[in-house]
């Protein structure tokens, strides 16, 4: 079909869905749809000519760019979200740095990339635990763990040190998995580089315009070496416990140069960000890989060959204890990244007074957050790991074989300190939600009283709905501090590790000094432990149904999105980013529509919202002065502004008004509980919070329409919350409205 003017001067009208959005044609609101420009996984589509009601309000062209399937068109890649979900989480925790860092960003960037290469060291470790420790040290020593398991019986008798090279090849392919899917390259983004460079100050503009290739690669590069480094040093700390010989502490002195080179260099960004000096950067990182790949071979060599004994331990020797200093030093770097933040916030806006743009300390404090919840939920999916694995080794075994393969200490601590966490986490939200419940609910009320004064009786049940509605939606407020609690829990769980490695169980410890019986604790070890399990069984689900159910990817989706809208800066492994593609194209498209002579007015909903505002700023003025921005459901200043404060704050979203000369209309429910006003939470009928043209872009919507069935229907209008709702009348005054201030404009 065609997709140019077709008047004196069209207005297209080009939507853009949310998180894990629906197809085109619900997007468009019409059932036969087109696609006029992209491919299968991201596109622009139009109601196909020939059908009648083609067009929109206003007579405008409506036209959908369907991005859904960027960031998880395959099952393989939304199943490898799931498995990589703490790398992702990881790597957002850089973009979520504050405001005013100035030198100290050096320092957060350099804290979230050394804690993301402990992740892969952890990673690591994990599939030690399992293939070394409880199977080729212990299972293989056992005859009653290898009894009827023909599998394993071939190696059984075998020397210690062959059993351990031989099933090391299990690390070696898990180290070549996340390679692979970190290497993966999701689409070349070359063709969809923006046609015009930015020319704003702000950094939300640089989205899509990155080249994050050569980045990631020497990401990539240096968490290989670590992940094989780490494996080498398992193996040489096991071996150099029976003494140490001249080749095991070469080579330990070697791995330890390698870990050490990597770790420097992660620190160094600002060399290793350069594009200029990006040849010889990449040829470290090479170097590093390779010698590290190397190395792992001469380990094996060396354990597998060496005739020397090996010491009588119950576990592989040093593996403990690697895992305990591992998370004690992933404590302290969330602890150091934790203060960094805090200390920033505090010195620019105070304890008690607000600063410029509002919020207390806690304020900004997303990156410690995030890196904490990413880090805990990789220790506890290792922890897991290794719990189920020897608990399907000692099964049916006897109570000392049963003692001798069950997972080390510091495990049954992470398992019992995620727990605890977690009900922490729990009960704190339930009591934040009963303290806060009624003044909650009498501000909902007033709200509703507002909007319904005169509601008959018979409205009674639909009021107290829409009350507890909006109720629950000023929940989102609270979440922040509950967060940051979560955050402090899941370090602290971390710190206990180090009592596994003084032999204390957490049974007899707690028992000991809290007077809380063993069996309690044992107990909750084992509801941590099949918690755990349930969310990784709740993920896997999660993204099999989100890939074949779209109902189902609206919901589950969010995660992956958001997650994925972020470059890879700090984790390689972590998905690839859509936003590389996706905004590009949105500005290619919205310049080629108007440099054919028509005005484009974007309308987005949610998580779209933000990929307009990063396009609008990315738009040269030619563009823009034919553009008009319509958002509903927009998360900007509710979750962005908090979240990202150093790319989306008041200042960005000024910049984004002047950009389309203000013309721009927010639309917001008191019932969304994620969307919200951005610049004046007023009323119709009230004067807006600020001044000037930013008063006049929010435009509250009352929600539902009323509570009453109205003459042609047996039940009252639905309460929306967050859904779109282009069909809404009042969509259709504020697309007129847009509409005919750019036909204005382009009269002048």
């Amino acid at each position: 079909m065609s997709d140019g003017p077709t008047t004196s001067y069209d207005v297209v009208e080009l939507r853009v869905h949310g998180v894990s959005g629906a197809g085109a044609d619900q997007v468009l609101d019409r059932p036969n749809v087109a696609q006029v420009a992209g491919d299968r996984s991201g596109g622009f589509f139009r109601p196909r000519p020939g059908y009648p009601d083609t067009r929109g309000s206003a007579g405008v062209v409506l036209e959908a760019y369907r991005w859904s399937d960027l960031p998880s068109g395959t099952a393989i890649r939304t199943l490898s979200l799931v498995f990589l979900l703490p790398f992702m989480l990881c790597n957002v925790a850089i973009w979520m740095r504050p405001r005013g860092l100035g030198r100290s960003e050096l320092v957060l960037k350099a804290l979230c990339r050394v804690l993301a290469l402990s992740l892969t060291a952890l990673y690591v470790l994990s599939i030690v635990g399992v293939a070394l420790d409880l199977v080729a040290w212990r299972c293989l020593a056992s005859p009653q763990c290898m009894s009827e398991r023909t599998w394993l019986s071939w190696l059984g008798g075998r020397p210690a040190g062959l059993r351990l090279a031989v099933l090391s090849i299990v690390p070696i392919a898990a180290i070549g998995l996340v390679w692979r899917l970190g290497a993966r390259p999701g689409r070349n983004f070359d063709a969809f580089r923006a046609p015009h460079a930015t020319t704003t100050v702000h950094q939300l503009s640089a989205v899509g315009q990155w080249d994050a290739a050569p980045l990631v690669g020497r990401l990539r590069s240096i968490h290989v070496a670590v992940a094989f480094g780490t494996l080498d040093a398992a193996l040489l700390t096991a071996r150099a416990r029976a003494g140490a010989a001249p080749a095991t502490v070469a080579l330990a002195v070697a791995t330890g140069a390698v870990l050490v080179a990597c770790l420097v260099l992660v620190c160094a960004h600002p060399i290793v960000d350069q594009t200029d000096v990006g040849r010889r950067v990449d040829r470290v990182a090479r170097w590093l890989r390779f010698t590290a790949s190397g190395l792992t071979v001469l380990v094996l060599v060396v354990v597998a060959a060496r005739p020397a004994p090996w010491p009588a331990a119950v576990g592989l020797p040093g593996h403990g204890e690697m895992v305990t200093y591992l998370l004690v030093f992933q404590t302290l770097l969330l602890a150091g990244l934790g203060a960094l933040v805090l200390w920033v916030r505090v010195r620019r806006s105070g304890w008690r007074r607000r600063g410029r743009h509002g919020g207390g300390p806690l304020r900004a404090l997303g990156a410690p957050i995030i890196a904490a919840a990413a880090t805990g939920l990789a220790v506890a999916f290792s922890a897991e790991l290794v719990y189920r694995a020897a608990d399907f080794l000692d099964r049916n075994e006897p109570t000392a074989d049963r003692v001798a393969l069950s997972p080390p200490l510091m495990y049954k601590w992470a398992i019992f300190g995620f727990f605890l966490a977690v009900l922490t986490m729990l009960l704190a939200a339930a009591l934040v939600t009963v303290l806060t419940r009624r003044g909650r609910l009498r501000a909902a009320a007033a709200t509703v009283a507002r909007d319904f004064p005169d509601a008959p009786p018979e409205a009674a049940a639909r009021l107290r709905q829409v009350t507890r509605t909006i109720a629950r939606a000023r929940f989102t407020e609270r979440l922040e501090p509950l967060a940051a609690v979560y955050a402090c829990l899941i370090a602290l769980g971390m710190a206990t590790s180090v009592l596994g490695l003084l032999g204390l169980h957490p049974g007899d410890f707690v028992q000991r000094y809290l007077g809380v019986p063993a069996d309690m604790v044992n107990f909750g070890i084992g509801m941590g432990s099949y918690a755990v399990a349930g969310v990784v069984l709740v993920l896997v689900m999660g993204g099999i149904f989100a890939y074949r159910t779209a109902e189902f990817r609206r919901y589950i989706g969010v995660v992956w999105d958001l997650g994925t809208f972020w470059p890879r800066a700090a984790h390689p492994f972590a998905p690839p980013c859509y936003a590389e593609r996706a905004v590009p194209e949105l500005g290619r498209r919205i310049t080629y529509l108007a440099e054919s002579g028509v005005g484009v007015l974007l309308a987005g909903h949610s998580h779209g919202s933000v990929l307009l505002a990063a396009t609008v700023l990315q738009l040269p003025a030619h563009v823009s002065d034919r553009v008009a921005l319509l958002t509903y459901g927009s998360p900007l200043r509710r979750l962005y502004t908090r979240l990202f404060p150093e790319y989306v704050n008041p200042d960005v979203l000024r910049e984004v008004g002047d950009r389309v000369g203000w013309r721009w209309v927010n639309l917001w429910r008191d019932t969304d509980q994620i969307g919200s006003w951005i610049f004046s939470p007023h009323r119709l009928g009230e004067p807006p919070a600020v001044p000037g043209p930013a008063g006049s872009v929010d435009r509250r919507l009352r929600d539902p329409w009323d509570v009453v069935p109205p003459p042609s229907d047996s039940v009252p209008p639905p309460i929306l919350g967050h859904w779109p709702g282009e069909s809404d009348e009042r969509f259709a005054e504020a697309v007129r409205e847009l509409a005919e201030r750019l036909r204005r404009q382009a009269y002048r």
